[in-house]
């Protein structure tokens, strides 16, 4: 087969205890493919020295790309520059924490040559070395977001995955700001191969990834992929509303056949509270609807790169 070039996307923020270890591993396993490559670095507005490694990086590979960001933009933005700048035939996404295994590269690249496939997805087998509760609460975001959407997720996916560059180019295309990609991958379809793999644990440094940030991050992607919870907003007012029919009919048959008015404010208050805490909810839920609205007509840009020693770079996209 013919010698084909595969672009490795890296975001980075506050990585620079973890790249030297990933460059030079990902880089031996890289030289032992029969592949030409690219780095492309993506400094996701890092306040450490991840910079100033990339550069030297650069200086020394002409293998090494990097941009950065004028400030943190969030990782799915640096995804996007990636995948917005990547010239490879076959293009993916890895983490700098080590936890995506570079050794995994030319099993993924051997099936997605094979022609059967359009991209080899990664996905945890265990997670082993993770919080309980972070678990629990990512396989039970995982069962929901698979019931209500159309985004087809499978528990424990990376965003780690190798793919052909059309299905690149058509994540590209997709150029809505509020991005949540592994949503994004299930939903454009192609033929995908599952690869499962046992967790990997950080080589070095903190996660990025605190409890509430995943849970604004899975929020985030409820809304972007599912209508259900504007459906589960109507579905109080109808419900509401047909209990307080039914509650008045109470009162007027126990007024006309028992003369007995309703006594006490207290249940009266409770009721107003319930009624105006689901109306409050189903607002929140509509609030987070238009806010993502307003944020796409804005037209922004997802990214602004400050710096970048490739020639052909999109600044801003």
């Amino acid at each position: 087969m013919e010698k084909v070039r595969l672009s490795l996307i890296v975001p980075c923020y506050n990585e620079q205890e973890t790249l030297p270890v990933f460059y030079q591993e990902t880089k031996k396993v890289l030289g032992e493919m029969d592949c030409d490559y690219e780095f492309i670095f993506v400094d996701d507005g890092s306040s450490d020295g991840t910079l100033s490694i990339l550069q030297k990086f650069s200086a020394e590979d002409p293998h090494v790309f990097y941009l950065s960001f004028s400030r943190n933009f969030g990782k799915e933005a640096a995804m996007y520059a990636g995948f917005s700048n990547a010239s490879g035939a076959y293009v993916t996404v890895m983490d700098a924490d080590m936890q995506d295994p570079p050794s995994l590269l030319p099993q993924m690249l051997e099936i997605l040559r094979g022609g059967e496939y359009d991209s080899v997805a990664t996905c945890r087998s265990t997670r082993r070395g993770e919080p309980k509760i972070r678990s629990w609460a990512a396989k039970r975001f995982y069962q929901l977001i698979n019931k209500i959407s159309d985004a087809d997720i499978v528990d424990g996916a990376r965003d780690f995955r190798l793919m052909k560059r059309e299905m690149a180019d058509v994540i590209v295309s997709m150029g809505e700001h509020n991005r949540f990609s592994k949503g994004i991958y299930g939903w454009i379809g192609f033929r995908t191969y599952w690869l499962p793999y046992d967790n990997v644990e950080r080589v070095a440094g903190e996660t990025k990834w605190s409890f509430w940030k995943l849970f604004r991050y899975a929020v985030n992607g409820i809304i972007n992929f599912s209508q259900v919870p504007l459906s589960i907003a109507s579905w109080f007012g109808i419900s509401m509303t047909a209990c307080s029919f039914f509650f008045l009919l109470v009162i007027i048959v126990r007024k006309l056949l028992f003369g007995d008015p309703v006594a006490g404010w207290a249940s009266t208050i409770c009721v107003i509270i319930f009624i105006g805490g689901i109306q409050l909810f189903c607002l929140g839920i509509m609030g987070q609807y238009i806010a993502k609205t307003y944020m796409e007509t804005k037209g922004r840009p997802h990214y602004i790169i400050a710096q970048s020693n490739k020639k052909d770079v999109k600044k801003i996209k």
